[in-house]
């Protein structure tokens, strides 16, 4: 036994690790990143950037609740349309026809009979807190609900039309872009909050369909509010919240609304990071990793998990705005689940669930692969043409730029097969600190 007492200062620390893996795969990476601004050019692949950063946010906006708390969310896609339906709505011009005629005030009418009768059906539902019975204040609520839902779509439905008819939809308030964005992550964190309440306490599987349907629910009826949003007839152009291109030029604008979107990962991240390594952090994680003996620590395990799904949707909703902002163009029907959610799950996975620094290179590195793979298929498709047109006499077919589209849902398959066969912890996987 030493004859010294141990003091704080003697305790040598065990040297970490080099992040051998993590620089390695960036410095890859960035490589990439230089081989198509060589390739492609300085403004379509600063464009590139652009919006693998508004990815990178979605995939974070997922990690964090596959990740941490281990939920399947399969419905992406609505929060982010959610996200790109605020960021039209706050900033597109406000149409002054509409606000000035009747119609203003008819529809806040019916709004206002929409918001008061969601008020009493909330609180049918509760009068079994007075001694009703549960079943009977849960009929009278359903009842109600029917009730209400046919009597305001009614009203709603002509005013709609009238709306549509003379001046094809309400328009925009007209605010800066980044208010657009504020309110569509705050929109999508408490559609998510309701959808929490109904669908956590399902299985994984089930989440997932349930979120699936969601997030369909939601753009159809973006699809078909023309009055709200247009629907297919669209609306563009979107403001941004730096220079324009007609102002500075496609190159410097898109380089800063570039560092607009670095600077929010940023944030983000750093929020996270500590998030992840706080006491919350840990008692996400071990409520993802064994629930029952959580619940038995006297943990809130429903309020936890709702935290952490409402946290992901305002991330997914923040990023879906900045996204539609960048391409200045709001589109309810071009919201696809494939481009939309099945491409931030694969981000996810590649770079690592539950890994911040992981979820940024899986969706950079993913983003690139998917938009890269129709130029370099395209131009394989034209070698290999041109090659048997000279040694074997082939006629060309005419569609190789239909065919080289479908290059990149291929490419994606492939990826995603092979990281789960070979790393199915993704390629930065989770680092779990063990204490005590």
């Amino acid at each position: 036994m030493s004859t010294q007492s141990e003091r704080p200062s003697d305790l040598v620390a065990a040297p970490s690790r080099f992040p051998w893996r993590e620089v390695v795969l960036f410095a890859v990476l960035l490589m990439a990143v230089l081989g198509v601004y060589a390739l492609m050019g300085t403004a379509y692949s600063t464009r590139m950037l652009v919006e693998a950063a508004c990815y990178a946010i979605l995939a974070l906006g997922l990690t964090i609740q596959w990740g941490y708390a281990g939920q399947f969310n399969a419905g992406v896609m609505g929060f982010v349309a959610l996200g790109g339906y605020c960021a039209m709505a706050f900033s597109v011009p406000v149409n002054q026809a509409f606000w000035a005629s009747d119609l203003a005030g008819e529809l806040g009418m019916v709004l206002l009979f929409l918001a008061v009768g969601v008020l009493v059906v909330v609180g049918v539902s509760r009068l079994h807190r007075l001694g009703v019975p549960r079943r009977l204040s849960t009929t009278l609520a359903v009842v109600l609900a029917l009730l209400l839902y046919l009597l305001v779509s009614a009203r709603l439905d002509e005013v709609a039309g009238r709306i549509e008819s003379q001046f094809g939809f309400i328009g925009g308030l007209g605010l800066p872009a980044w208010a657009g964005w504020i309110v569509g992550g705050a929109l999508a964190g408490v559609v998510g909050y309701f959808i929490g309440k109904v669908c956590l306490g399902l299985r994984s599987d089930y989440l997932a369909i349930a979120t699936l349907g969601i997030a369909e629910i939601i753009k159809a009826v973006l699809k078909n509010a023309d009055w709200l949003t247009r629907g297919t007839a669209t609306v563009s152009p979107l403001p941004w919240p730096v220079p324009p291109p007609g102002e500075v030029g496609f190159t410097l604008a898109r380089a800063l609304y570039l560092s607009v979107t670095a600077v929010m990962i940023a944030a983000i991240f750093f929020l996270l990071t500590r998030a992840y390594n706080a006491p919350w952090g840990r008692m996400i994680r071990a409520i993802r990793d064994n629930e029952v003996s959580s619940a038995a620590m006297g943990k809130d395990i429903n309020r936890r998990r709702l935290e952490i799904f409402v946290l992901g949707c305002i991330l997914m909703g923040i990023g879906g705005a900045t996204l539609a902002s960048f391409n200045s163009l709001f589109d309810p029907q071009g919201y696809l689940p494939l481009n939309h959610t099945f491409l931030v799950l694969v981000m996810v996975i590649l770079g690592g669930p539950g890994n911040n620094l992981g979820t940024i290179f899986g969706a950079v590195a993913v983003y690139i692969i998917w938009v890269m793979s129709e130029p370099l298929a395209l131009a394989v498709l034209e070698l290999v043409v041109g090659l048997g047109e000279g040694a074997f006499g082939w006629d060309a077919p005419s569609n190789l730029d239909s065919r080289a589209l479908q290059a990149r849902v291929f490419v994606i398959g492939l990826l995603i097969s092979l990281v789960l066969r070979y790393a199915p912890k993704g390629l930065l996987p989770e680092k779990v600190r063990h204490h005590g």
